[in-house]
């Protein structure tokens, strides 16, 4: 297959599958800050994984999934922990002491630190390109971090504790994103992110349960406005389900520390959700950071890495092959120079 910046026609599907997956994941912030004043920190954080566990539970019957082994029902509690439970509950709390364009920024961190991941698991060797491109998306997040929280401490006197608690949840995504990736190669997507969810329900619903309702006096408003609800569905049935189904998938076929870097573009997305759905104001910072982030990813996505979690050719052709297959042209040959000898004791056996 011919290549062409080092990125192939299978590769391109599987970044585009990786963009599907961020263009879902990119309205998770927004859609948090419409939901949380209303339903509380809990309530959304980890109250979405017990809907998307629900709809996870219908397809998994549907399908007839198999169960998971023992071994990848410890890798899926990683995940669940990763993905479930710690970043939307860390996320949920700093959302409501920061606004959402600026947590975006934030969460650009994951792709490095999933890269990382791979190259200390995988064994991945992305190449000094791959780094820089990383690297320079980073950075152009680490500088708009120093310089917009020293002005709001100056002005605010505020603590960088909300910021500490998104880097912790990015942490917390980084991992279940890598592990998800590495189980997607053996069990699919939709599998992957539909048992840790089933598997998360025995520890996120008593939890749930212990916070009051949407509708007591313990939380700021009893009238809780349709936008946060639809911010609650967005949650629950895209960004902690639908988006999954794309993401691991991609992150499985083209690799994740190549793949991940798709999801550098989400800051400057999730911006733009917060402009139109949110009313923040945006600094025009903001979208140049997010420019040179996108720059920044095209440059690491273009580069060859050296190893990834690939899918068995013999899986990723759709088809198996029997272990004497290697063997039928020598097998071929010998029925042909044995036939005539065959025939000729047939023959003699008749006479």
């Amino acid at each position: 297959m011919k290549k062409i910046d080092n990125v192939t026609q299978s590769d391109t599907r599987a970044l585009l599958l990786s963009g599907l997956g961020v263009l879902g994941f990119s309205g998770t912030l927004p859609a948090t800050r419409l939901a949380v004043p209303h339903l509380g920190v809990v309530q959304v954080g980890l109250g979405r994984a017990l809907l998307a566990a629900v709809c996870a539970a219908l397809v998994l019957l549907g399908s007839r999934a198999a169960l998971p082994s023992r071994a990848q029902c410890t890798r899926l509690l990683v995940v669940a922990l990763g993905v479930v439970v710690g970043f939307p509950w860390l996320s949920g709390w700093a959302l409501t002491r920061m606004p959402a364009s600026r947590a975006s920024l934030v969460v650009a961190l994951t792709p490095l630190l999933t890269a990382a991941l791979s190259v200390l698991r995988d064994k991945a060797r992305p190449p000094l390109r791959f780094w820089l491109g990383s690297g320079l998306g980073t950075a152009c997040v680490m500088v708009y971090l120093a310089v917009s929280a020293g002005e709001q401490t100056a002005a605010a006197g505020s603590s960088m504790l909300p910021e500490m608690a998104l880097l912790l949840a990015t942490l917390c995504a980084a991992v279940g994103y890598h592990e998800g990736a590495r189980l997607s190669v053996e069990m699919g997507g939709v599998r992957v992110i539909s048992w840790a969810l089933v598997l998360a329900v025995p520890l996120v619903l008593p939890i749930v349960l212990s916070q009051p309702l949407p509708f007591s006096q313990s939380l700021p408003s009893k009238d809780v406005p349709y936008s946060a609800w639809l911010g609650f569905g967005y949650v629950s049935l895209i960004s902690m389900y639908g988006a999954f189904f794309f993401w691991y998938n991609g992150l499985s076929r083209a690799g994740v520390a190549r793949a991940s870097q798709v999801q550098l573009m989400q800051p400057l997305l999730s911006l733009a959700w917060a402009g139109i759905f949110v009313g923040e104001e945006l600094s025009p910072w903001l979208f140049l950071t997010g420019v040179a982030v996108l720059g920044s990813m095209s440059v690491a996505v273009r580069s060859s890495v050296g190893s990834r979690p690939a899918r068995p050719a013999h899986l990723a052709q759709g088809k198996v092959n029997h272990p004497a297959t290697g063997h039928s042209a020598q097998r071929a040959d010998l029925k042909r120079r044995l036939t005539p000898y065959v025939v000729s004791v047939t023959e003699q056996t008749r006479r």
